[in-house]
């Protein structure tokens, strides 16, 4: 096993190199962690990285500034944590969403916990950015957010698996749902899915490729829920994370109250049964916070492919975007933090800022090497004001 690999979509077993040392993901089961591993991973994050936290688009928690020596001492914490895949396939296959919003008795965890156990004996070969989704509620809160493979139910209550891109899914039986999930994920393979380690169902559907008759249904997805905010709902408090990254002790403080954490793939965590917002700086707590418009990854000097600190210009220019718009960041074209598109994408490089409106880092920018202060003094440029 090599403790740093350069560009790859990180796990705890390969974590990635990047500016502030290693990156070192953690996949929490079932998409959910007890107090004792909250406070377990704080620890960690002190002890063996640089006490920085990230909270990711795939609902995941983010270890940082490993050293190369710190990697296997923190590899055994987490193991000890009971938060460790039994080798780096096995971690790569279980790339799992889970809904946040389930409640004790419904299904949720039960299916998360037979998908991961069926990943973990399968020797699908997917690419590393290949996910599954679990949506099971009488409204779906997944749909915006990346998955390939999505078990959902219909208005009924009906469970039924559907192909990211496909309008209808299948109707399944509580007993089929996962192993039609794994069919599914077969078939992309089967099919040419899969090139150069790289590919998306959404994309496949997309070039004219069929599922099999055994696998499509005809069976709509119910409505989808209106985006979450932070906020109390009845399972529990919701707490934004800005940015998505925090220090080690503030995850330390949401675990000590005892409360276990659902992770979500909005850089929320929802503090299970919690009936108060808590206070600690970098939290977000208010529905309507201006930090909830925009994203930004790591940037310099933290990842050393950034062009530039995206988060201080994002942090400055928060207050100027339109509580319906959305800023992204970007420290280089990777768009690592966001892979969609944006009102404003900016992105950062050698001779300056690119400005990209309505679109993504791949697409083309309207102006190029704008600067930094030049921004902050005048943000209506990003707006069209010029």
């Amino acid at each position: 096993m090599s403790a740093s690999v350069k560009g790859w979509c990180p796990g705890a077993l390969r974590p990635m190199q990047s500016g502030d040392g290693l990156v070192v993901r953690v996949r929490p089961f079932g998409g959910r962690l007890d107090a004792a591993q909250a406070a377990g991973l704080a620890h960690l994050a002190e002890r063996h990285g640089n006490g920085l936290i990230d909270v990711t688009s795939r609902a995941n928690l983010q270890i940082r500034g490993v050293s190369e020596a710190g990697h296997r001492l923190l590899l055994d914490g987490l193991a000890q944590l009971t938060l460790l895949d039994p080798d780096a396939d096995t971690e790569s296959r279980r790339n799992i969403l889970v809904t946040p919003f389930w409640r004790d008795g419904d299904e949720t965890q039960a299916l998360a916990a037979e998908l991961e156990e069926a990943l973990a004996d399968s020797r699908l070969e997917l690419p590393t950015k290949f996910g599954f989704a679990i949506d099971d509620g009488k409204s779906r809160v997944l749909a915006g957010n990346s998955a390939d493979v999505r078990i959902e139910r219909d208005a009924a209550g009906g469970l039924l698996v559907r192909a990211d891109g496909a309008r209808l899914g299948r109707l399944v039986g509580r007993g089929e749902a996962v192993n039609t999930a794994l069919a599914v994920a077969s078939w992309f393979i089967a099919s040419g899915g899969v090139r150069d380690g790289r590919g998306r169902m959404a994309a496949h559907l997309a070039t004219g490729a069929e599922l099999p008759e055994t696998l499509r249904g005809d069976a709509e997805s119910a409505p989808i829920m209106a985006a979450a905010r932070p906020g109390l709902y009845p399972q529990g408090a919701m707490i934004g994370v800005a940015f998505g990254q925090m220090p080690h002790a503030t995850l330390n403080q949401l675990s000590g109250c005892g409360h276990a954490l659902r992770m979500t793939p909005w850089r929320m965590v929802l503090s299970e049964g919690k009936r108060t917002m808590p206070s600690a700086s970098g939290l977000i707590t208010e529905a309507y916070d201006p930090a909830l418009r925009v994203i930004a990854c790591s940037g310099a000097p933290r990842c050393r492919e950034a062009h530039a600190d995206t988060r201080a210009l994002a942090a400055a220019l928060a207050p100027n975007i339109g509580a319906a718009s959305r800023l992204h960041v970007s420290g280089c074209a990777k768009g690592c933090a966001h892979s969609g598109a944006a009102a404003i994408t900016l992105i950062a490089t050698g001779a300056g800022f690119d400005l990209v409106r309505g679109g993504s880092t791949r697409d083309e920018p309207i102006l190029r090497g704008l600067d930094c202060d030049d921004i902050i003094r005048d943000p209506s440029i990003l707006m069209g004001g010029h």
